[in-house]
């Protein structure tokens, strides 16, 4: 059911995310890149960011237990696991050969106005949606109430909005004043050094926020997230998903068009933006688009929900995470 309120508010958490990572950091939030580079390449930083999200759920079990999502049961056949493996592979593949997923490419990429981010979101946005309603014919899902319209909207209790936003806010200031005040009691020089502690902080916040924000919209529900594919059919359709752009994207796009990239970020010599223009875009970058929208259009899993669904069912984690690295070292070949 459409959740405006929840949804909206944890867009907000994932604009933050994205953006003290960028102006602290200088780094765009890129789930793909990241989840690939913890599982083959770990280093503090990318350890501080995942841990951010596993904590996560502290707060969550703690103050608004009613947002942890529930999942589909776990492959309990050599089938089921073999699908899961191999729709990870999917992702893995789709995501290394674009260079993105929804995170990199639609709540950064397209803020930043990126030729290729539009590119991409343009192929892999339509393909979802055409998978979605292949492979689910029905188009509902367990998030839609039967007999009532899965756009009507629903509100939480006034206990809830209260907690809500209190986490919200607390979580942000947070994430904007630790890390500075960190930084001023330590004796390393983080615009050098990306293990500084003022950036590790940020890091860690960053993953927390993008967390909460992926629970409190509801992109860590695969149901959610194929609800809203499920438009054109409005009985079916879902449009929390659709505040994302509007409370997520749109504030980052206003953010960078003010800020700009003339000042170096807070923690770093220089901002680490993407290299690679428009004019870089070959039929691979496409190709890698459509399968991870395929990927993604199946199961209604991104790599950053695939994350925190990782924690709540490792064995779902094992066999999903094991594609999505396979399908990575395939691209690479």
């Amino acid at each position: 059911m459409f959740t405006p309120v929840e949804t909206s508010l944890g867009a907000v958490l994932l604009h933050q995310a994205t953006s003290v990572l960028l102006f602290q950091n200088g780094c765009v939030l890129g789930a793909s890149g990241f989840l690939r580079r913890i599982l083959s390449a770990p280093t503090k930083g990318m350890a501080s960011f995942f841990a951010g999200m596993a904590i996560s759920l502290l707060p969550l079990k703690m103050f608004l237990p009613e947002l942890l999502r529930a999942y589909p049961p776990v492959p309990t056949t050599i089938q089921a696991a073999l699908v899961t493996v191999g729709v990870g592979a999917l992702v893995g593949w789709g995501t290394k050969a674009s260079n993105g997923c929804t995170s990199g490419h639609m709540l950064c990429g397209l803020s930043r106005l990126s030729g290729r981010s539009i590119v991409a979101v343009s192929t892999f946005f339509p393909v979802a949606m055409i998978t979605h309603h292949l492979a689910h014919p029905s188009l509902l899902t367990d998030v839609c109430e039967a007999g009532v319209p899965c756009y009507t909207p629903t509100y939480p209790s006034t206990a809830t909005i209260i907690s809500l936003v209190v986490l919200t806010a607390g979580t942000i200031l947070a994430a904007q004043f630790l890390p500075p005040l960190i930084d001023s009691f330590s004796e390393t020089d983080c615009k050098f050094n990306p293990d500084a502690p003022a950036r590790l902080a940020t890091q860690f916040f960053s993953g927390l926020e993008f967390a909460l924000g992926l629970h409190i919209t509801g992109m860590a529900s695969p149901g959610k997230v194929l609800s809203f594919l499920s438009f054109p059919n409005l009985k079916a359709w879902d449009p929390s998903m659709g505040l994302v752009i509007i409370f997520g994207i749109l504030p980052n796009l206003i953010e960078i068009q003010a800020k700009g990239f003339t000042q170096p970020p807070c923690f770093n010599e220089k901002f680490e933006l993407p290299k690679k223009t428009l004019k870089d875009t070959d039929w691979k970058f496409v190709l890698g688009a459509a399968i991870f929208g395929l990927g993604w259009g199946l199961t209604g899993t991104c790599p950053g929900p695939a994350v925190l669904r990782s924690f709540a069912q490792p064995t779902w984690g094992l066999l999903w995470m094991s594609g999505f690295w396979l399908g990575g070292q395939v691209c690479a070949d």
